[in-house]
């Protein structure tokens, strides 16, 4: 037999302290029962049931578990690609404290929620480049996110194309236990702006293959100022830039590969939203096993100790009612 707790500091205080009151209340039984000049041998029998009733319950606390059964073990799991877009604008201060902190933050978040799955980091431009392979390892992907900025890619405009293309590309030549393209899934993180060329034939790449893109817009409408520096990025005329979260390009992406669309901005935050969604996505199964367990029985001994509470009110004595 095997427990799930054991007798701690506390239980066992507990239990010393109920003793110690029923030795006192039994004690004053008896001190009754001699004033009144009556036996205490007909009570023992309704001191056996309670004693014997604490014991059983005490048992029940402390959860036996006996008895041999298997029980099958399944372990499912998805691969997926989180592609941020490192582009000056991500430095735009619409949504606090910057676009891309807040996107730093709300990753760690759901590499938590997927601590069963293969993860996978890409960082982008106008180029795009793999921060992190699939990995299992999710101190390594929280060290990965802690370091990105926007100086870690060169800043010619925002490709869509690129990163898509190295997200399929290395999730078809990974040596992964999951087979099924529908347990493969690209999440993309931009504010929008999308100013690349091949970024077409890459939906229609995604399209073909089945693998699962979800998109994840972050910024406002209403946009704000680009910092650089101690001031503000400006254009060829002098005029301080103002980028804008472009929402199109990005729902675009999403509803031409089947997928669906999320948004950070001043006011919304579908990242619970996201996390739902991407666990809905079927992870494909990647082991199986038949382990020996036992089973918690203390329903056995609560069973047991509420039919002895009950036999107990249901026995009345004459001479002393206890």
């Amino acid at each position: 037999m095997t427990w799930f707790k054991s007798i701690g500091l506390e239980e066992g205080i507990f239990v010393g302290l109920f003793v110690l009151a029923y030795l006192i209340y039994t004690f004053r039984l008896i001190t009754v029962a001699k004033r009144m000049n009556t036996t205490f041998r007909p009570l023992l029998f309704k001191m056996l049931i309670r004693s014997l009733a604490l014991a059983l319950l005490i048992i029940a606390l402390l959860g036996p578990s006996f008895g041999e059964t298997t029980k099958e073990v399944k372990s499912e799991g998805k691969d997926i690609y989180v592609a941020v877009d490192l582009s000056q604008s991500m430095n735009a201060f619409d949504v606090q404290p910057t676009r891309l902190e807040k996107v730093k933050y709300e990753l760690k978040k759901i590499v938590e929620a997927f601590n069963s799955d293969r993860i996978g980091l890409i960082i982008f431009s106008s180029e795009a480049f793999v921060q992190c392979p699939l990995t299992y390892d999710q101190s390594a992907l929280n060290l990965f996110i802690n370091t990105l900025n926007t100086g870690l890619v060169p800043n010619a405009g925002t490709d869509f194309g690129s990163p898509l293309n190295i997200a399929l590309e290395k999730l078809e030549e990974s040596e992964s236990p999951v087979t099924q393209q529908k347990a493969r899934i690209v999440l993309m993180i931009s504010d929008g702006e999308d100013f690349g060329d091949e970024t077409d034939e890459a939906v229609d790449k995604i399209v073909k293959s089945g693998v699962q893109l979800f998109a994840l817009g972050v910024g406002t409408e209403k946009g704000s100022k680009i910092r650089q520096g101690n001031a503000y990025k400006r254009d060829r005329e002098g005029s301080d830039v103002v980028t804008k979260l472009n929402s199109k390009s990005l729902r675009k992406l999403a509803v031409d590969t089947g997928g669906k669309y999320f948004e950070i901005n001043e006011s919304q935050n579908d990242v619970n939203r996201l996390i739902r969604a991407i666990n809905e996505v079927e992870g494909e199964l990647r082991d199986a096993r038949v382990i020996d367990a036992s089973a918690n029985k203390f329903y056995y001994f609560l069973i047991a100790a509420i039919a002895l509470i009950l036999l107990d009110a249901m026995i009345r004595r004459k001479t002393l009612r206890i």
